[in-house]
């Protein structure tokens, strides 16, 4: 593999595992907090993609139907925190898990039934479209370079909240012990929802940068996704956030670099060489890379 070609794929890396990284962070963040592996998320960057389609397609410029289909996100995360999962609250995780499953499902259908079953071209916004020569002969996409870059924002923005804010640090208090969260006056039903309408947020850029990406919107397009974020989440530690960004790099280059490096006869089992890599390296660190080692208390 020449310098040039090792730039090109490790660009693409780095903006494959972005993308999985915006998913896996709200994966994160509500397990981390209701213990809820919420495989609904993935319908939430379904969500995404199809309103900016069905914006795109009445004529509005790019800016609007971009934070409007965001937005249309952030309202259906909320939506679902309400109905769904708000009423179970305190059940077995079983129940939360079936629920979550019962979501995704019922999302699914209901995009099946209003948008078709036929994919449909994602409106890729004017400056995403073309290439950008970098010195060393190195060319890449701008989708490629504007996806590294609006993750990398979005997540040092993050940061700064969870870490910096009042609501942030009582977000990380009740990841940490809801209880005595709860004791010191924190109120958790704020906290939960504003790790549904972050988490529902970034599926929402995610959206975008998927759609520009793959060039397509279907009913079915946030399964794959959501399935690579939870496989990084669990890589990296599940409930743990900087686990979960880790995970998805992890996961980003693994794949693009097997189909880079692997034969041709052999790049149809990417997906195959991934999990069998996870396999091991839960068989060495079972509670992944970043997870707590502390038992959990029955």
């Amino acid at each position: 593999m020449s310098g040039a070609e090792f730039g090109q794929q490790f660009i693409n890396a780095l903006s494959l595992g972005s993308i999985y990284a915006l998913v896996a962070i709200g994966l994160a963040m509500v397990f981390s907090i209701l213990r809820l592996i919420n495989f609904a998320h993935g319908e939430a960057l379904m969500i995404g993609a199809v309103f900016a389609v069905l914006f795109a397609e009445r004529g509005l410029p790019w800016p609007v139907w971009t934070l409007l289909a965001v937005a249309v996100t952030v309202l259906g995360g909320l939506i679902v925190e309400r109905v769904a999962y708000r009423p179970l609250r305190g059940a077995p995780d079983v129940t939360l898990l079936l629920t979550s499953l019962g979501v995704s499902i019922g999302l699914q259908n209901g995009a099946l039934l209003t948008f078709g079953s036929q994919p449909r071209a994602f409106p890729t916004p004017e400056p995403l479209l073309g290439q950008i020569l970098l010195p060393g002969a190195v060319q890449i996409s701008r989708v490629n370079l504007v996806t590294v870059l609006t993750a990398i924002s979005l997540m040092v923005v993050l940061t700064w909240f969870v870490t910096r804010t009042q609501t942030g640090i009582a977000m990380r208090a009740t990841a940490e012990n809801a209880m005595a969260a709860r004791l010191m006056g924190i109120n958790i039903n704020t906290v939960i929802v504003v790790a549904f309408l972050l988490g529902a947020a970034l599926a929402g850029v995610a959206a975008l940068l998927w759609g520009a990406r793959v060039g397509r919107v279907e009913y079915s397009m946030g399964f794959i996704p959501v399935l690579k974020a939870f496989v990084a989440t669990v890589i990296g530690g599940f409930g743990s956030i900087p686990g979960a960004v880790l995970g998805a790099y992890i996961l980003g280059f693994g794949e693009i670099f097997l189909v880079a490096l692997l034969p041709d006869s052999l790049t149809s089992y990417r997906d195959a060489f991934i999990f069998s890599a996870l396999i091991l390296i839960l068989l060495f660190r079972p509670q992944g890379i970043l997870g707590s080692t502390e038992p959990e208390k029955i």
